[in-house]
């Protein structure tokens, strides 16, 4: 059953993005699906993160986030943020990007970018959901189609995540 339950949130609409977080001059990112819009005055957005991950330890320090909308041809880019540990690679070294008003690292070729400062933060289950206020943000690239999480295939490996069934 754990295979159908990964088929099934992967067909709940969600894009995919990069999630830039900074503490001061240390940055990092990583993919995420959750990020939702929750407020619009004033404007917040919502995303989760499991807080055992590297970036969580700067985003509560640093209290800051960047997102950037992936492009849908920008997959390569998912798995590179997605794959690997900001413990053992700075996956921010060989990709192009800028530091937003806050300081978070927004991607230059991104589809949009909102750029947001923590207003709160509780436990989710086995995350976190941290809340932000969008203090700036830019539509890039108008015309582009976003990439869908349901296209990325088992990029999260997430059915592994799932148990054999709900009870």
């Amino acid at each position: 059953m754990s295979d159908d339950i990964a088929m099934l949130f992967r067909r709940l609409t969600s894009g995919v993005y990069v999630i830039g977080v900074a503490d001061g001059e240390r940055r990092n990112a990583f993919t995420a699906s959750s990020v939702m819009q929750v407020s619009f005055a004033p404007l917040l957005v919502a995303l989760t993160i499991g807080p055992e991950h590297k970036s969580y330890e700067l985003l509560r320090r640093g209290a800051v986030f960047g997102i950037s909308v992936l492009r849908a041809e920008q997959q390569p880019l998912a798995a590179h943020f997605g794959t690997q540990s900001g413990r053992s690679v700075d996956k921010l070294a060989s990709i192009r990007w800028r530091a937003g008003i806050t300081g978070a690292p927004l991607l230059v070729d991104a589809l949009a970018h909102f750029d947001c400062r923590v207003v709160d933060d509780v436990a989710a289950g086995d995350h976190r959901l941290v809340i932000g206020r969008v203090v700036d943000g830019a539509l890039v690239a108008p015309d582009g189609p976003p990439l869908i999480y349901a296209q990325t295939g088992n990029l999260d490996n997430s059915a592994e995540l799932f148990p054999d069934s709900f009870d």
